[in-house]
């Protein structure tokens, strides 16, 4: 079969043929009808992100939407460590498969999945049903990610949602009922923080340096310190790691916690997922599609693209 694959980290992953996947106990063979490509599988194929083992050769790729030996389409979650979506095959753990209706657009639901996953859950496995009436703040809400997180939380049940982020032209595009953008000068934009400081829930796609210039200017200006503060973070963007001033835990209700691959119960994936599928099959929380041949995958690798990158063997 035809696959991307990495053999070098060095090098972006090469079209060309690859063993077909033999599946084991717990696994189906799928064939991938569409399969995105996102920084977090960037990461993969680098082998930069903390969950690489070095391994070589592999097929990155985390999700994507499939058809079953009996013909049914399906959103699947690799879990293979060789065999990824990106490929005319994989093998997946059938607990990680997702029946879809047979009417979707197979390339949203690949793209959005992932994206809309992350605050989705976030939110349900962070907050679960203590969603209702909560301010949300948003940062890094100008990605596919972020802007999605502003949908989602209001259609939890948030309160009300501020969206931070760079992009000027995307955040006054999105639905919050507060936007603030990085790029104003220091002055302003610590002013634009206070004024929003009593929010209950931050979901932190940037981290780094970003988080914590928002961090410090937002900690101290709450107006009930002993209010709590869950701080989710989800992504890192931005950088990293940051630097905390120990007060910042001392003197402030902050409740510190992140959420990813391996810190959220897979069993609690297998609830929550169904419903977000079913909801982004019906055309909700989508982001726009660039959807390319899989056999272009090492030239558009690195395509700079505002929308989703969407591969189909």
């Amino acid at each position: 079969m035809k696959a991307a694959v990495v053999n070098n980290f060095e090098q972006v992953p090469q079209y060309q043929s690859f063993e077909k996947p033999q599946p084991q106990t717990k696994e189906q063979l799928i064939q991938v009808r569409a399969a995105s490509v996102n920084h977090r599988v960037q990461s993969q194929a680098d082998g930069t992100h903390y969950t690489s083992d070095g391994k070589l050769p592999f097929i990155p790729g985390l999700d994507g939407v499939g058809q079953l030996a009996d013909g049914r389409l399906a959103y699947f979650v690799t879990s293979n460590p060789i065999y990824g979506s990106l490929a005319e095959q994989t093998v997946v753990d059938h607990r990680r498969i997702i029946p879809l209706p047979s009417d979707i657009d197979v390339n949203s639901v690949a793209a959005s999945m992932n994206p809309a996953m992350s605050s989705w859950m976030a939110l349900k496995s962070r907050l679960g049903t203590d969603i209702n009436s909560k301010k949300i703040m948003i940062l890094g809400a100008t990605g596919n990610s972020g802007s999605l997180a502003v949908e989602i939380s209001h259609y939890l049940g948030a309160k009300s949602v501020v969206a931070i982020g760079r992009n000027r032209d995307k955040l006054a595009k999105l639905t919050a009922e507060k936007t603030i953008s990085l790029l104003d000068e220091p002055a302003k934009l610590k002013q634009e923080i206070k004024e929003v400081a009593d929010v209950d829930v931050v979901l932190d796609y940037l981290w780094g340096d970003a988080a914590k210039q928002v961090m410090l200017a937002l900690l101290p200006a709450r107006s009930n310190h002993s209010q709590s503060l869950t701080w989710i973070e989800i992504g890192s963007m931005a950088g990293a790691d940051l630097v905390l001033p120990s007060a910042a835990l001392r003197s402030i209700n902050l409740n510190l916690i992140g959420s990813g691959q391996g810190s959220i119960d897979p069993k609690l994936f297998l609830t929550e997922l169904p419903a977000l599928a079913q909801l982004i099959s019906q055309g909700k929380f989508n982001v726009d599609v660039e959807a390319v041949p899989l056999d272009q995958v090492t030239s558009k690798w690195n395509l700079k693209t505002d929308r989703r990158l969407v591969f189909n063997p």
